[in-house]
C-alpha cells in the first residue's frame, strides 16, 4: 500500500519501513543497485529520516533527517539536514523541487527546528551537491565554507546560531600517500562503482585504500565535508563525484582508451 502526500503539482509516495521493500527509490531504479541504500534507509527511519518521491516514475525526490543524525561533520542539532533534493530529466521545470523543499521546510518548522541546511558549492556546480543559485533564490544563506569549495547553506526559520562545519572538515587533508577513498551506503551508486575502481586500481598497480564508513559517528568525524564519497590523493582532497574506471584512471595519470 502506498502512503501518499498529495501536492498541488504532484502526488508523492512516502517511503518508510512498511513499504521500502516494495517501492523503488528514485536515485536507483535498479533493485540490485538499491539494496545497500535501502538497508541504510531502514536504519535511519527511527531517527526521523523522511523520504518522499514522485508518484510518477522518475528522478524526483527529497530525503532529509534531523541534523544530529546527519552523516556529515557539521554542528546542526537545531536544524533539519537535507541529504538530497533531486529533480532531473523530464521532471524538471514543473515546480516539483520547490514543492518538495516546501514540505521539508514546513515539517522542520512544525517539529521546532531553527531551520534547514544542505550542502552546495559556489561557482561551478559540483557533482552530487545542490545548486547554489537555486538555493539562494529560495532564501538560503552561506553558513560555512570548506577549503575545497563546499558550502553549507541554511535557511533560518527562527533566531539561532547557524550550523557550522566541524573544524577538521573545513580543511580536508589526510596524512596518507596514494589514493584514499571514503564512502558510505547513503548513495546507491557508491558500492557499485567503488568495487570497479578497486579492480582497475589492482589491474594497473595503483595504490588505493578504500574505507567503507558504516556508522554515523565515523561519518561525523571524517576529514571532509562530504562523507558519501570523498577521494584523496597523497593527502589532498580530489573529488566528491562518484568515479567510473575511466575517470579514476585519469586522476591516476593513465589514459584509458
Amino acid at each position: 500500500m502506498a502512503f501518499l502526500l498529495r501536492g498541488k503539482r504532484m502526488n508523492y509516495i512516502i517511503i518508510n519501513k512498511d513499504n521500502i521493500d516494495t517501492e523503488h527509490i528514485c536515485c536507483a531504479m535498479s533493485n540490485k543497485k538499491s539494496l545497500q541504500k535501502k538497508e541504510w534507509l531502514k536504519e535511519r527511519f527511527d531517527e526521523g529520516l523522511v523520504f518522499y518521491r514522485s508518484e510518477e516514475r522518475g528522478k524526483c525526490f527529497i530525503e532529509y533527517i534531523p541534523g544530529q543524525y546527519a552523516w556529515i561533520p557539521i554542528t546542526s542539532n537545531d536544524y533539519m539536514y537535507i541529504n538530497c533534493l533531486w529533480v532531473s530529466g523530464s521532471m524538471k521545470g514543473h515546480g516539483y523541487s520547490s514543492e518538495l523543499l516546501n514540505y521539508c521546510i514546513e515539517d522542520a518548522r512544525q517539529k521546532g527546528y531553527k531551520g534547514v541546511c544542505i550542502l552546495s558549492s559556489k561557482g561551478r556546480k559540483k557533482e552530487f551537491l545542490s545548486d547554489y543559485k537555486y538555493l539562494t533564490h529560495k532564501g538560503f544563506k552561506i553558513a560555512d565554507e570548506s577549503d575545497n569549495g563546499v558550502v553549507l547553506m541554511y535557511l533560518p526559520l527562527s533566531e539561532g546560531n547557524p550550523p557550522q562545519f566541524k573544524e577538521w572538515a573545513k580543511h580536508p587533508h589526510i596524512n596518507e600517500q596514494g589514493f584514499v577513498l571514503y564512502y558510505t551506503d547513503q548513495c546507491p551508486f557508491t558500492d557499485y562503482w567503488v568495487s570497479r575502481i578497486e579492480e582497475v586500481a589492482k589491474e594497473y598497480s595503483i595504490p588505493l585504500k578504500t574505507i567503507h564508513i558504516t556508522t554515523r559517528e565515523q561519518a561525523q568525524n571524517l576529514p571532509t565535508p562530504v562523507s558519501t564519497y570523498a577521494l584523496f590523493k597523497d593527502g589532498e582532497f580530489l573529488t566528491q563525484g562518484i568515479l567510473n574506471e575511466k575517470k579514476f584512471l585519469k586522476y591516476a595519470g593513465i589514459d584509458m582508451q
